[in-house]
């Protein structure tokens, strides 16, 4: 699946550059390629394939894989995936949660991917921390199964006070919703998540994860489909030699 990459100002300046350079020549779009496997079949799957797709002159190539399998697995199929494709992956995420794992699973799993240069966007209890973060900064622990009421609340109160009629709609959540990006960009604030998101990483310490709760790292995923990561940034401009 296609996607495009937002770059951000400087990348802007450097492409535009060398684009006038070549345009003559006809360059062609700037390419990344993305492998995510996920431990959900759909939620998160859903979640990522929503976002905007064209961005610019940037295109992102989207791969996905997993689904119903365990926090170790999902790391180990990414890496098995990386390894055997024909396409060289420009990154690599493992997405998953804790949930009710063993903490020497999730760790495990964490660090496994860490020492094999795999992106990990973990949560912890459940993904839907992230969604949650879009509305207010939790910052005790929850378990996975309060998300959902949690989420109905905060999104209803917003659609309460965003609301003229007086049979306003009611929002319930479903997990394996197509729609939550576009739900939560109208009711949320992305960039509220990520600095919350940020603020509860800085709140733990030492590699026990399956302790941080709650906290969540997708926000770093979230950044590099955003065009927000200066790692991802300088990546691409080393890739396409997009200098001063």
């Amino acid at each position: 699946m296609a996607r495009t990459l937002k770059i951000d100002n400087v990348l802007k300046k450097r492409f535009a550059k060398k684009e006038q350079k070549e345009k003559r020549e006809g360059v062609k779009d700037l390419r990344v390629y993305f492998l995510i496997v996920c431990e959900g079949e759909k939620t998160e799957p859903n979640y990522f394939k929503s976002f905007p797709q064209k961005v610019g002159t940037t295109v992102y190539d989207l791969t996905f894989d997993g689904g119903g399998i365990s926090t170790t697995k999902v790391v180990e199929k990414a890496i098995e995936l990386r390894n055997k494709s024909i396409q060289k992956y420009d990154r690599v995420w493992a997405v998953f949660d804790r949930d009710s794992f063993k903490p020497n699973l999730f760790n495990g799993a964490i660090a496994k991917a860490m020492a094999n240069d795999i992106g990990c966007a973990w949560s912890n209890e459940a993904f839907e921390l992230w969604y949650l973060l879009h509305f207010y900064n939790r910052v005790t622990a929850m378990h996975r199964d309060e998300y959902k009421r949690a989420i109905e609340r905060a999104i209803n109160e917003k659609i309460a006070i965003s609301s003229k009629s007086k049979k306003q709609e009611i929002f319930k959540y479903k997990k394996n919703a197509t729609d939550m990006y576009a739900t939560l960009i109208k009711y949320g604030h992305q960039e509220q998540a990520i600095h919350w998101s940020k603020e509860l990483t800085k709140q733990h310490v030492g590699s026990n994860f399956a302790s941080h709760n709650p906290c969540t790292t997708v926000y770093q995923l979230v950044e590099e489909l955003i065009g927000k990561s200066e790692e991802l940034n300088n990546l691409i401009a080393k890739k396409y030699d997009l200098g001063e």
